[in-house]
């Protein structure tokens, strides 16, 4: 079994696909196969976007698909700016923490924004 079929949060050998991303039965995470190729190209252990380039705290990102907030009936629309971003240490893979304008303060994977 590979290392891209095992869970990277409890490295267990019971995940499996479901469409583009791959699921953990045991502790629910759920991981795209692209988003580990970018974690495991980056050297330096930085925060990348979806295309690979290194984010920074500062930064400017745009959003590359509608996102569903949870817990509201809102939606982050692809395309939208989000400025001045925060990088976090989080677990649950949501790595930048920024402020969406009508939206308000939220968290967002890194897999899903590019560089501005």
């Amino acid at each position: 079994m590979t290392d891209a079929m095992k869970c990277p949060k409890c490295q267990s050998e019971h995940a499996y696909q479901d469409g583009s991303l791959w699921v953990c039965p045991e502790c629910a995470h759920e991981w795209s196969a692209e988003a580990a190729a970018v974690a495991e190209s980056s050297q330096d252990g930085g925060v990348r976007d979806a295309n690979g380039n290194p984010l920074a705290d500062g930064d400017s990102v745009i959003v590359i698909k509608d996102l569903k907030v949870k817990g509201s009936s809102s939606v982050v629309k692809g395309g939208t700016k989000v400025r001045n971003i925060r990088l976090t240490d989080a677990t649950d893979g949501h790595n930048i923490a920024c402020k969406i304008d009508g939206i308000g303060a939220m968290n967002l994977k890194s897999e899903f924004v590019r560089k501005a």
